[in-house]
């Protein structure tokens, strides 16, 4: 390995600096607070959950991600157990998903600004309108979204100290905010009172529907940043996993301590109209204002300027190796997969998609659209993990697997469970449009077949069917779920839960015997990054 190559390599501290940046952004701004006004008290079990859901999914990447360390892994593993129409949902979804982080985090930086209490901060009040970004924040969105990228367009050097020291301040600020908050407004009763309905005062299935309606799956999905950086990681064969386990750990306990600050720090008269009422225009620092610690308000409105920023500028990063990495499944334009030789990223997949981005926020300008997209699409996204490895342990036994996961066997069909109910706590509509989004990219898929002469196309289509009917599944039962999901409540609950777990179980195993329709080109591609690992690893 050349010099000039190790010293881009980005170490275990700016790998976790990376990811806790990713994960700690908009999310934590907004969530607590739309997590307490679904499920009230009760929030704080859900932030455990959405923890149970994600790290069961990164459990099964973590394998995959030691086996093929290479820049945007998670648009590829698909295709490699698969085939390429599998690969293209997988990565066409997980792009989308990836692509929408940008503008979301940009939007939230406007949305807080639009608050700032000063008078000399008159001008950013016209920047949300009806809790919509107006033209006159557009200008500001879009300025926030180009300097996201170009502080990725010269190095990976460049972004992990940027993102290093962002980090250190983006920590900082949520624990200081628990520290004061408990110390000078906790307020115990606000947990059980009885006049609110008590701990769980809209029943145990909105602890349920919290978890993704209200930001808390988009808020802790992060650590495919570890995944997708790939090679750029110095020794991945321990960095990956560490950097995930810390990053999602470290979010965790964050998290978790700070739904239970604000769920004790809510005045009585702000919970008037019980849980469902209440209702911040910028919750923590509005908390803070009412307690007269205005130098913590200060602090949280520059953290919500800065949270987001940092989050936008890491997404960046991932956002154009992922697109980047679907050119090498040969159903897009090879010129989105140039790298640049110089600083070592893909140039025009960043610029691809500064374009989508602008489009995307001028298109939907509310957090809440933007973060429902995210959520649904990125679950999508992650049913295919658990079925690629252990797909791949059946048809690539031989092939090396620096971490070897021992549970898989119990962990991959629970994670392919975990991803589907969380998938159906989005609620009706979404899941339809999410996949209708999904399918929006399928043009691009067929045109390349054609390019190909169909030759393959009836073997990937059969390899691919198991998702696209699972698809199709998880859209109907949405629709006659519970009422409580917003479902027309043929499958009351808790007996539609029981059904997609069953269900689920059988998709994840249709899945597995898939395998046999994919072609051998791929598994090569496989074998071929595979082959690089002893060298890589050690």
């Amino acid at each position: 390995m050349s010099k000039e190559n190790s010293k881009r390599k980005i170490g275990l501290f700016q790998i976790v600096m990376l990811g806790l940046s990713s994960i700690i952004g908009s999310g934590w701004l907004f969530g607590s607070w739309e997590a307490s006004r679904v499920a009230g008290p009760a929030a704080i079990i859900s932030w455990v959950i959405g923890a149970i859901v994600i790290g069961s999914i990164a459990f099964n990447y973590v394998e995959l991600g030691t086996m093929f360390p290479e820049s945007g892994g998670m648009s590829k593993y698909a295709q490699y157990s698969h085939g390429s129409l599998l690969g293209f949902i997988a990565a066409w979804a997980n792009w989308v998903s990836l692509v929408t982080l940008i503008p979301i985090e940009a939007v939230a930086a406007v949305q807080y600004m639009s608050s700032w209490p000063w008078s000399w901060a008159n001008w950013t009040r016209g920047f949300l309108s009806n809790g919509e970004i107006t033209n006159e924040g557009l200008l500001i969105v879009f300025l926030f979204i180009l300097v996201f990228t170009l502080l990725n367009y010269w190095s990976v050097n460049l972004l992990a100290n940027f993102t290093s020291f962002i980090s250190i301040f983006k920590l900082g600020v949520p624990i200081i905010t628990i520290i004061m908050l408990l110390v000078s407004g906790f307020t115990p009763q606000d947990f059980n009172n009885p006049a609110l309905g008590g701990f769980m005062p809209y029943g145990s299935a909105s602890i349920f529907a919290a978890t993704t309606a209200s930001g808390i799956i988009f808020s802790y999905n992060a650590f495919q940043v570890v995944i997708n950086m790939g090679r750029e990681i110095e020794n991945p064969k321990k960095n990956i996993s560490r950097g995930i386990v810390i990053s999602l750990g470290i979010s965790t306990i964050i998290y978790v301590l700070l739904q239970f600050t604000f769920i004790g720090s809510i005045e009585p008269s702000n919970l008037a109209h019980g849980w469902h009422g209440v209702n911040f225009n910028s919750p923590f620092a509005d908390i803070a204002m009412g307690l007269n610690l205005y130098w913590l308000t200060v602090m949280l409105y520059a953290d919500a300027f800065v949270s987001p920023f940092g989050t936008g500028v890491s997404f960046v990063a991932q956002t154009s190796r992922t697109l980047a990495a679907m050119v090498t499944n040969e159903h897009m334009p090879k010129f989105l997969g140039k790298i640049n030789k110089r600083w070592g990223v893909p140039r025009v997949a960043m610029v691809a998609n500064l374009i989508i981005s602008v489009l995307l926020v001028a298109s939907f300008r509310s957090w809440a659209t933007l973060a429902s997209v995210i959520s649904t699409s990125t679950l999508i996204a992650y049913l295919t993990g658990p079925v690629t490895v252990s797909t791949l342990r059946r048809i690539a036994p031989n092939f090396t697997r620096p971490i070897r996961l021992k549970l898989l066997n119990f962990m991959a069909p629970f994670a392919f469970v975990m991803a589907s109910l969380a998938t159906y706590w989005a609620k009706w509509p979404t899941t339809v449009q999410v996949i209708l989004v999904i399918l929006l990219g399928l043009p691009f898929y067929f045109y390349f077949e054609w390019k190909n002469q169909w030759k393959e196309t009836r073997k990937q289509f059969i390899s691919a069917l198991w998702m696209i009917v699972y698809l199709v599944f998880l859209s109907l039962v949405s629709y006659l779920g519970s009422h409580d999901f917003n479902g027309i409540g043929f499958l009351p609950y808790p007996l539609d839960f029981i059904v997609i777990i069953v269900v689920a179980l059988v998709f994840y195993y249709w899945g597995i015997s898939s395998y046999s329709f994919q072609t051998d080109d791929d598994l090569d591609k496989a074998k071929e990054v595979n082959d690089t690992v002893d060298g890589d690893l050690k």
